[in-house]
């Protein structure tokens, strides 16, 4: 097998001899043989195209960890790969322009969107409750466990007071982890049983109260789409001359799994004195 230095291999893929030295060390382009004694790298011909590979896939900005994964499967799966990549970079960047025009409006002073904020009467009832300090990457996985152990821990109520809820005692981001409630309202006269591992489930009895709330679509669930909605609710509140009896709702009336675009799927709420 004809082998090229460092220096010829660099030349053919356009990958300067410290990327190809980077990549040697995280196990992403290994050259074929490496000289016991000088240290010196060589590399065969068949690594070209995967060098190129691995130099294409940077320009999108992908992390090497991914293109280590992305390099080993066969090119149909590699494919694929790419394609679901790209397609969570263009989810990013568009949360990232409602976020970029969101936050232009309130450095102008920009008028803000019309919502139909509506509000309701809570009647007094039994609450589960699991809290956690979360970041965002945590979520997901905490909702799953979380929603199955509530749902199975008590009966539930029928109507708009029994949809489950979550409640956002801070942000929660990559940076900030909340914490975060998540919230079943049970029958009354409930109990929690330590036994069957809800010794994390807390117990409390919620007194009645007025809400307000905007009805939200799929299309708009998720940060920062909802940012101007939160906005809307404090400033109506202030206008009303009421005062919030806690923090930020989302009562969850569906389910998103499910849902389409233009599904109402939660109503964004505040709970008032």
């Amino acid at each position: 097998m004809d082998l090229m230095t460092i220096g010829t291999f660099a030349e053919r893929t356009r990958l300067s001899p410290k990327a190809l030295r980077l990549y040697d060390r995280l196990g992403l382009l290994p050259p074929a043989r490496t000289d016991p004694v000088s240290g010196y790298r060589f590399y065969s011909e068949v690594q070209v195209d995967g060098a190129r590979l691995v130099a294409l896939l940077r320009r999108l900005g992908m992390p090497l960890p991914v293109i280590a994964d992305i390099a080993a499967k066969p090119a149909g799966e590699a494919a694929e790969a790419v394609g679901s990549y790209w397609a969570g970079v263009e989810s990013v960047m568009a949360d990232r322009r409602v976020l970029v025009s969101y936050i232009q409006a309130k450095l102008t002073g920009a008028d803000m969107a019309m919502y139909d904020i509506q509000t309701r009467i809570i009647p007094e009832r039994t609450l589960f409750s699991i809290s956690r300090h979360l970041h965002l990457n945590e979520t997901d996985a905490f909702f799953g466990e979380a929603f199955a152990r509530l749902r199975s821990a008590a009966p539930g109520v029928h109507g708009i007071a029994g949809c489950p809820f979550l409640v956002f005692y801070g942000e929660v981001s990559d940076d900030s982890d909340g914490p975060l409630e998540l919230c079943r309202p049970v029958a009354p006269g409930s109990a929690v049983d330590p036994a069957a591992g809800m010794t994390d489930v807390q117990l409390r009895v919620e007194p009645a109260h007025d809400e307000a709330f905007i009805r939200v679509a799929m299309k708009d669930m998720g940060w920062p789409a909802l940012a101007p909605a939160v906005d809307a609710l404090g400033a109506w509140v202030g206008e009303q001359r009421r005062e919030p009896a806690g923090a930020l709702r989302q009562v969850l009336i569906a389910d998103q799994r499910t849902a389409t675009p233009d599904t109402l799927v939660c109503d964004l709420s505040v709970p008032l004195r």
